[in-house]
């Protein structure tokens, strides 16, 4: 049984770990970067929305599901971060469901990246038969599966702990998913960072399937003969967003692996973790909405009507 006095030291050895360093200081660029993001990605979602076309389009759909995942992890991601710096101590119960939530969130935006790859690749590969593929109600349930998918490992791991009477209610100083996660493994279960390892190579070795293949497929064609084509600047785009997506996944699964290594200093655990989460996963989610939005000529379109509607009605 997890002691309510083990998971009280361990947050409140990182609260005063934090508050030594001062790191505090990380609030601001994690403030500016979820401002920017919410600058963006609900004016995008209205223009998707509010499009008959680009609604029926599997990709702008796959996009909107994105920047919501991307917004639903932001929201929880600030207010634990905010918590946590001003002191506001939380009940551990709740910890874990916000741990639950933002681990399916960013787990959402990972998969449903990885399926715009695979999107592009049959958009590609089987061009007559696309439509009929990936129908606009297909794409719906595609998602729904997604969120259901990366939803069931996250909220089992919680049930299991309250079915086994391992979630103390007292409040703790420091909310965490990597805190929560780490002593899910080291006192219940444990192979939590090799799930999220596994996880992650499937979709990356599916990610690099996709793109040989697609590079195999129009080799032939010559668009990527000019060194700024539009294929190669799409591969680019796609590229450092994919980077920049699971680049900090793996970083935390090297996080849940050093977290019960207590030859590893208390004060390097809390720097990675908090440039980790307060920079590095919060890149991608503000990327994002310009680098796989605005570039896309239909979306800028859908803007530009949006404001020129909204100055008419003025």
């Amino acid at each position: 049984m997890t002691s309510p006095v083990l998971i009280f030291n361990i947050t409140q050895d990182w609260a005063e770990s934090m508050e030594h360093w001062q790191l505090q200081l990380f609030c601001i660029p994690t403030v500016v970067i979820t401002f920017t993001t919410f600058i963006a990605n609900p004016v995008l979602l209205v223009c998707i929305f509010l499009s008959r076309a680009l609604r029926r389009e599997t990709r702008y759909l796959l996009m909107a599901n994105t920047l919501a995942a991307d917004m639903l992890f932001l929201i929880l991601n600030l207010v634990t971060l905010i918590g946590n710096d001003v002191g506001a101590q939380m009940p551990w119960s709740v910890c874990e469901l916000f741990t639950a939530l933002l681990v399916t969130a960013y787990s959402c935006a990972i998969l449903t990246v990885t399926l715009m790859v695979v999107d592009t690749f049959a958009a590609v590969r089987w061009p007559l038969h696309y439509h009929n593929l990936l129908s606009p109600v297909q794409t719906y349930s595609i998602l729904a599966v997604a969120w259901i998918l990366c939803a069931i490992y996250p909220f089992t791991l919680m049930i299991m702990m309250i079915m086994k009477d391992e979630i103390p209610h007292e409040k703790v100083p420091t909310c965490l998913v990597l805190i929560s996660l780490g002593l899910f493994q080291v006192k219940s279960i444990g192979g939590i960072p090799m799930y999220f390892f596994v996880a992650a190579l499937v979709c990356t070795f599916l990610i690099l399937y996709c793109y040989i293949r697609l590079y195999m497929v129009t080799r032939k064609q010559g668009i990527w003969h000019n060194r700024f084509s539009r294929a190669r600047v799409t591969v680019l785009v796609h590229g450092v967003m994919l980077l920049l997506y699971f680049g900090p996944g793996f970083v935390f699964i090297l996080e849940l692996y050093i977290f019960q290594k207590k030859s590893i200093s208390q004060d390097v655990r809390v720097w990675i973790n908090t440039i980790n989460t307060n920079v590095f996963m919060l890149l991608p989610r503000a990327f994002a909405p310009y680098l796989y939005g605005l570039r896309y000529r239909e979306i800028a379109e859908s803007l530009t009507l949006l404001l020129h509607w909204r100055r008419r009605d003025r």
